[in-house]
């Protein structure tokens, strides 16, 4: 056998697969994985020592630029936090239209996960099949509060603005059309021989060590845990809504990647019941114009596209918090890269970190 030398390859932090700023250094021995060290921080903005100088409404829109392809969804557990803080009872009308928004928003992150997926595997016509479609829900967001990805449409208290009258309709005609585009895509990219040879039985992680990294979301439930925040520990009015979350068997980039899919159709229904069942009434709470919370700590997560999202406030009676911490979700799952990746090949590397969907935005805070 011929002696081989492991070597130090870089990964990123410029590169289409990485997905975003992130550099893997890979030592590799010939074209095998003996390590993969993700190296984070390039998109470090210290949001969190930033909104320590911030009132707690203006913090508000840094939330957006955290996880910034699902917005809505930090924008919700930033809020619900300080609502927490505050003892404020949302109207129920704002509950639901914060629903709808955050189940939009996750199928709209589901749909770059497949856009993104689809290319890193060399299929421009999938890319361009997920991305045409998430247009039509950005068109919807853009209808509700003008904005197509940093929205802070969510507010403390409720939300912004009331629905327009053309809103409902336009989701409805969009939530009929979805079903034949899923299709689509699992025509195309799911049942494409390639596709499913590259991704099943490749980097497996069971439960119980999903469970000791502190994996969460669709990565951790494609391992087969039932663990999702709006089933365990429902929040906002989750509870009234029939769904059922979508898990694997094997833990493997296959099942990460359907179980994203099928995500997709679970938030369909609920974004259905929702519309149906959108109650009339106002859509913000009765709140002093300055926001001055008691002096006390508190921890709120909610389920995001990647995982549990947190936030642990403390306040000090002050219009600005005396302290704020992120549970970020990528930033956590990332940590398994390194073991996913050991004994793979270099071509390995990029449909592991597709089926992680990591968001660095999200990662470096």
């Amino acid at each position: 056998m011929p002696r081989t030398e492991v070597y130090t390859l870089n990964m990123g932090p410029v590169h289409p697969s990485t997905h975003g700023v992130l550099q893997v250094i890979l030592d590799l021995d010939g074209e095998q994985v003996v390590r993969a060290t993700p190296e984070m921080g390039y998109l470090h903005r210290g949001i969190e020592k930033l909104a320590e100088g911030r009132t707690y409404p203006q913090f508000l829109p840094y939330t957006d630029r955290l996880d910034y392809v699902s917005a809505m969804g930090n924008n919700l557990g930033y809020c619900q936090t300080v609502e927490k803080l505050l003892g404020v009872e949302v109207p129920e009308r704002a509950e639901y239209i914060r629903v709808i928004m955050a189940e939009l928003n996750r199928i709209a992150s589901h749909l770059i996960f497949f856009g993104t997926i689809a290319i890193d595997f060399g299929s421009a016509t999938g890319m361009i099949y997920g991305f045409r479609d998430r247009e039509k829900i950005l068109d919807l967001f853009n209808m509700v509060c003008g904005a197509r990805m940093t929205f802070h449409y969510i507010r403390i208290g409720g939300v912004a603005e009331d629905l327009p009258a053309e809103f409902v309709p336009a989701a409805q005609a969009f939530l009929d059309e979805f079903p034949s585009l899923l299709e689509e895509y699992h025509g195309l990219i799911s049942g494409n021989e390639i596709f499913t040879h590259r991704l099943k039985g490749y980097a497996k992680i069971n439960a119980a060590r999903a469970l000791e990294l502190g994996m969460t979301g669709p990565s951790l439930r494609a391992s087969g845990v039932d663990y999702d925040i709006r089933k365990v520990d429902p929040y906002g009015v989750y509870d009234r809504f029939d769904f059922t979350v979508p898990l694997g068997t094997q833990g493997d980039n296959w099942d990460r990647y359907i179980v994203r899919m099928q995500e997709m159709e679970q938030s369909a229904r609920i974004v259905r019941q929702a519309l149906e069942g959108l109650p009339e009434g106002p859509v913000k709470a009765k709140m002093a114009r300055v926001i001055k919370p008691p002096a006390g700590d508190v921890y709120h997560r909610i389920e995001n596209p990647r995982g549990e999202l947190g936030y642990y406030i403390v306040s000090d009676g002050s219009t600005k918090p005396y302290r704020v911490h992120i549970r970020r979700p990528s930033f956590i799952n990332l940590h398994a890269l390194d073991e996913l990746c050991r004994g793979l090949l270099i071509g390995d590397v990029v449909a592991i970190l597709s089926t992680l969907d990591p968001l660095m935005g999200e990662v470096d805070c």
